[in-house]
């Protein structure tokens, strides 16, 4: 695999990266990025850019640590195969014989068993995504939705459910049991699943749709599926361990990345093994995974066999628009991963919706307004911004009681997409917010026109029953 990590020495690679990273970060309008790249098996570079929040402009460093989303479960699964390497865990062992039935309802489940296809989910097919449960519940009751083995579905409540199990049988919490079989082996000094007091000083904070800055979130409970924090570095040594076959007996390794399952029938070439995906191309197998806590995205991606890789953390919404031009830069090839069902939905660097979304950001809401009706022009809406982005968009305006700009983009959203429930009731509530009670009204009750099981507030369905009031 001749890619430009190898082709190059490491200060012209060095002086490639700094001047691509810094223009598509300002394109992308992300504020912070930490990245670290391996070459031969070993750290050949990490770098940080930009700040940890765009109010404080505090600079991000080597330290500063990102929340690592859904990077969190290729760690939980190495720190799961390393008790399988000893024989305290069995890959294949129906997990609910690890544990009473009692135990499951009370810690997971929250609520009786009835469904007992739960006896047939094992950690392998968890690790590969074919538990059959949801990637999360929300406020619903727990289902399985098909039988386990069936096929592949990304699901974090699975993570969530083996967690509960390994808690279980070593008796300890999740970020002791991957303090003691991941971190401190490797080496992973500023790593953890819950949230350390010392990390206030060095911490990224979340950006939203907008560019603003956030408050940094303190997760109530641990999570294998989404709640490490983790500096670049630091993930960086776990790549290292997976490609190098340190601290993990070689079988292991190979488990790990062998395929279990393939993700879609429209790509024979993106496959799943246990914790991370798994990409076949002319350059060989390699191993990746990507990470979305909302306004923190990442991405890391690793050929074993050639012993190189990647990993970045931002600390933006737009984190993921960036992974091509950034896999492209630092690795070459081709990465049919990039289009694959499971992040074909992140937006493109040079994306209609980019466009719209840097004029928002740049120059204001009435530009961004007649930039999207000049595009319209040549373009279905559907092609410019989604749906769900622009209310997305509204949503925002109305947490920062900025009701103004919320009605302008509702009403931007109700006009492109005249069937969108959503934009009507986001509408409506901004209206309501803004004090105009009567527009309230008649946008909620389109909104119920739309969809009769559309959530209206109290005080709308007073007046809708009582007009004359």
């Amino acid at each position: 695999m001749h890619t430009p990590l190898c082709d190059s020495n490491r200060n012209e690679f060095i002086s490639g990266f700094n001047q691509i990273v810094i223009g598509i970060m300002e394109k992308a309008m992300i504020p912070g990025l930490s990245i670290a790249v391996i070459r031969d098996g070993e750290l050949f570079y990490n770098k940080s850019f930009g700040v940890v929040n765009v109010d404080t402009k505090k600079p991000v460093t080597s330290e500063t640590v990102f929340e690592a989303a859904s990077l969190s479960k290729p760690v939980f699964a190495f720190a799961v195969m390393k008790m399988v390497d000893r024989g305290d865990f069995d890959l294949d062992r129906p997990l609910i014989e690890y544990a009473s039935d009692e135990y499951i309802e009370k810690v997971f489940l929250n609520e009786k068993i009835s469904d007992a296809r739960i006896k047939h989910i094992t950690a392998r097919l968890v690790l590969s995504h074919q538990s059959g449960f949801p990637n999360w519940r929300g406020h619903d009751p727990l289902q399985i939705h098909f039988d386990p083995g069936e096929r592949f579905s990304y699901s974090g409540e699975g993570f969530g459910y083996l967690q509960k199990i390994v808690e279980n049988i070593t008796g300890l919490p999740l970020n002791d049991i991957v303090t003691k079989e991941v971190f401190e082996t490797l080496g992973m000094t500023n790593s953890s699943y819950i949230w350390q007091a010392q990390n206030q000083d060095v911490t990224a904070y979340p950006h939203d749709i907008l560019k603003d800055a956030g408050e940094k979130r303190v997760f109530p409970h641990s999570h294998a599926a989404s709640t490490l924090h983790t500096t670049a570095t630091d993930y960086a040594k776990f790549i290292l361990a997976i490609i190098n076959h340190d601290k993990l007996e070689n079988s292991a390794v190979a488990t790990m990345l062998s395929p279990h399952v393939l993700v879609d029938s429209e790509s024979k070439n993106i496959e799943w093994g246990l914790g991370v995906g798994l990409q076949n191309t002319k350059d060989g197998r390699s191993f990746w995974h990507w990470g979305d806590n909302r306004n923190f995205k990442c991405f890391f991606i690793a050929y074993p066999d050639q012993k190189v890789g990647m990993v970045y953390f931002t600390n933006s919404v737009y984190g993921l628009t960036i992974r091509k031009e950034i896999v492209r830069f630092v690795m070459g090839g081709e990465h049919p991963i990039m289009n694959s069902v499971l992040l074909r939905n992140y937006s493109e660097l040079d994306s209609l919706w980019m466009e719209f979304i840097r004029v928002l950001v740049t120059q204001g809401i009435d530009r961004a307004i007649a930039h999207f009706q000049q595009l319209s022009k040549d373009y279905a809406a559907s092609d410019i911004v989604a749906e769900f982005l622009l209310n997305r968009i509204g949503d925002s305006y109305v947490r920062k009681k900025n009701y103004s700009h919320a009605i302008k983009i509702f009403q931007l959203s109700k006009e492109a997409y005249p069937d969108s429930w959503k934009a009507y009731h986001g509408l409506g509530c901004a209206f309501l917010e803004n004090g105009d009670m009567e527009l309230a009204v008649k946008s909620f009750q389109k909104s119920l026109e739309l969809n009769s099981e559309s959530e209206i507030p109290v005080e709308i369905l007073i007046r809708l029953k009582n007009p004359k009031d």
